[in-house]
């Protein structure tokens, strides 16, 4: 994938897909010009040997191609940069898939349009607690859409074209200051 926002999409939607009621999405960079991208979820998890192979494009649960390139793809990024990808799993608890990309490598892919990606992750699973959280040694960017519910009560759904826009407005206004952080220190 071109840029990282599309992996974070992908996992996350994994996470969607394994019925997670709560997704927390973790951007951590540092003045080192190391970043960590956590997504992680109380889903269903993965028993221990489809945690084994998750990893194998080979390896999938959709039952309409018999190939994953999701985490493989991922998984090479963040390699090609000097990075990992680390996946903890546990049925019943929910996955946790950190991936770690040295951001001054010359493969490290562009992060991506962040804001509009969490606003779709919100807009298509409205029914989920989604929490984001992006940190540099600029500031920070976060939302969480529990609070947001709490705020615009139960008649308004996440979903509605116009809190979707406010929500895409608000991460981009948080966001535009932390861009460049690593290639301005």
């Amino acid at each position: 994938m071109k840029e990282l926002s599309l992996n974070i999409l992908d996992v996350a939607k994994n996470s969607v897909r394994a019925g997670a009621a709560h997704v927390a999405i973790t951007l951590e960079e540092d003045e080192a010009g190391w970043l960590a991208i956590t997504i992680a979820d109380d889903g269903c998890g993965m028993s221990q040997e489809f945690l084994a192979s998750v990893t194998d494009p080979f390896t999938t649960t959709r039952t309409t191609r018999k190939v994953g390139l999701g985490l493989p793809l991922y998984r090479l990024a963040a390699e090609q940069t000097g990075g990992a990808l680390t996946i903890r799993s546990a049925l019943g608890k929910g996955t946790t898939v950190t991936a770690t990309f040295d951001r001054r490598h010359l493969d490290c892919p562009p992060l991506g349009d962040l804001a509009g990606t969490i606003a779709l992750l919100i807009q298509g699973s409205p029914d989920i607690d989604f929490t984001y959280r992006h940190t540099t040694p600029r500031g920070e960017a976060a939302l969480d859409t529990a609070e947001l519910r709490s705020e615009l009560g139960e008649d308004i759904s996440l979903a509605e074209p116009e809190v979707f826009a406010w929500i895409q407005d608000y991460l981009s206004e948080q966001e535009a200051p932390l861009e460049g952080a690593v290639q301005s220190l």
